[in-house]
C-alpha cells in the first residue's frame, strides 16, 4: 500500500517542456484529435469513432483509477499531446509503461522525456526493482523509445496477443533499478 500512497502524491510531475498530470473530461478535444486518428492508434488501441467515445475511455479508464496514469501536457501549448502510464505490480515492486503520442508532436523528444520522468518516479520515489514495457513487432519506433529509455530488449514473444484482428509479436524491454543507477550516474 505505501507505493500506491507515493504515486497518490505524486499525480502530477514536471519536466522541462512537459506537465505530466492526471487526465481530464477537460482533455476530451485534445485526446480525441489523436484517438480518432487511425494512423496515431494502430499500434495502441481502437480508434475512437466520436467524442462521446473518447468521454467514456476517459472516465472509466483514467478517471476510474487514475493512479499512475498522467496525461501528457506540452507547457507552451496548455495542450495534452498523449499519456504515459505506470502500472504497478506493488506485490512484486515492478513496474510496466505504456504510452501513446499524438503523432503531430513526434520526433521531438517529449515522449522520451516523458519516459524519463516515469522511471525517475519507479526508481527514486518509489523503489522499484524493475520496469518494462512492450511493443508490437510491427511498431519499431516505440521500441526506439524504449532504447532511449535505456530500456534492453530481452526477447520477442511470438503470437502473444490479438489486436485489432491480427496475431501479433510483442518486442519486450526491462530496464532495473541497478541499470538505471547507472544510467544516471553517466549522465552526470
Amino acid at each position: 500500500m505505501e507505493l500506491l500512497v507515493t504515486l497518490g502524491e505524486n499525480q502530477t510531475l514536471e519536466t522541462d517542456r512537459l506537465i505530466l498530470r492526471p487526465v481530464s473530461l477537460d482533455d476530451t478535444e485534445s485526446l480525441y484529435e489523436y484517438s480518432s486518428n487511425i494512423e496515431n492508434t494502430s499500434h495502441v488501441f481502437p480508434t475512437h469513432l466520436s467524442k462521446e467515445e473518447t468521454k467514456e475511455v476517459i472516465a472509466n479508464y483514467y478517471l476510474k483509477s487514475p493512479l499512475g496514469k498522467y496525461g501528457i501536457v506540452l507547457k507552451e501549448e496548455h495542450k495534452l499531446i498523449g499519456t504515459i502510464d505506470l502500472r504497478v505490480d506493488t506485490e512484486h515492486k515492478r513496474g510496466e509503461i505504456g504510452y501513446v503520442l499524438n503523432l503531430n508532436y513526434s520526433k521531438n523528444g517529449y515522449m522520451t522525456e516523458a519516459g524519463l520522468e516515469i522511471l525517475s518516479l519507479a526508481f527514486d520515489k518509489l523503489k522499484l526493482n524493475q520496469v518494462n514495457a512492450m511493443h508490437s513487432t510491427i511498431n519499431p519506433k516505440s521500441g526506439q523509445v524504449m532504447e532511449r529509455l535505456g530500456m534492453k530488449k530481452i526477447g520477442v514473444m511470438p503470437k502473444n496477443r490479438i489486436h485489432k484482428e491480427k496475431i501479433v509479436d510483442d518486442a519486450i524491454y526491462v530496464i532495473t533499478n541497478d541499470e538505471y543507477k547507472e544510467m544516471k550516474k553517466a549522465a552526470n
